[in-house]
């Protein structure tokens, strides 16, 4: 891209502060320069612009397009293994909408009384604005939004007071982002994403969407599963090229 007048830009997405230490941020960088990679300019991190999601967010909610959810996981597990019961249950395991009809009433009375909430997307009020949605991804071509990938995700965590749907769309508008690279497990993200896009009238990033790195069984790196970070290929003798060679025939 650079050769084509484009930046490099590197982004800390470190919204869950109960996760985030200081070294982390200094790991990733040396990994990245160890890899040969640089970026330009200022590092973004997220925790350092909450007020600019929390803004968006009151946007939406002036719109009418989020509402409280006072569901626990336990209660959306429920009502889901309730629905796959049923004879004709949808098999979607996507949030079941058991808080999306309350009143303002009844939603005023909760928060009053202290009970803890997120707030969710209202994809489908949301479709009733922006009409038919598509985005353009280089590798799986022109891919029309579907709400029903997702449902109607949170966009504001009742931990962390926001969520990644929210900041990473917040973030690229005010970047100028106009490629999105990332792995195939974020291809659906990118429909909420878009929603959200046209709404608060951001511009629509192009998107590629890379197979996922595995190790020699074909299960896919992940921290959740012990899988080597590029600091551990390192420590036993792999070069920057080795590690590179991992990716790039994938892509």
């Amino acid at each position: 891209m650079r050769d084509r007048g484009g930046t490099f830009l590197l982004r800390m997405e470190d919204i869950d502060g109960g996760r985030v230490r200081e070294e982390f941020y200094h790991k990733i960088e040396a990994d990245l320069h160890w890899l040969g990679l640089d970026w330009d300019g200022a590092i973004l991190r997220q925790s350092d612009r909450m007020e600019a999601y929390e803004s968006s967010l009151e946007e939406l909610k002036r719109l009418g397009l989020v509402y409280p959810c006072f569901c626990t996981r336990k209660d959306i597990e429920a009502e889901i293994a309730v629905i796959l019961s049923a004879p004709h249950g949808n098999e979607a395991m996507v949030y079941p909408g058991i808080c999306r009809n309350l009143t303002e009433q009844q939603a005023a009375g909760l928060m009053a009384a202290g009970k803890a909430h997120s707030w969710r997307f209202d994809s489908s009020k949301a479709r009733e604005i922006h009409g038919s949605l598509s985005f353009d991804d280089q590798k799986f071509g022109l891919s029309p939004v579907n709400i029903m990938v997702n449902g109607d995700v949170v966009l504001a965590r009742k931990d962390i007071g926001i969520a990644y749907h929210l900041a990473v769309v917040v973030d690229d508008q005010f970047q100028g982002v106009t490629h999105v690279t990332r792995g195939e497990d974020l291809f659906g993200a990118t429909h909420v994403q878009r929603q959200i896009q046209a709404i608060l009238g951001y511009r629509e990033p192009k998107y590629f969407h890379h197979p996922l790195i595995c190790d020699e069984n074909g299960v896919r790196l992940a921290k959740r599963d012990a899988a080597r970070s590029v600091g551990n290929l390192r420590e036993v003798g792999f070069s920057p090229e080795e590690v590179m060679a991992m990716a790039c025939p994938r892509i």
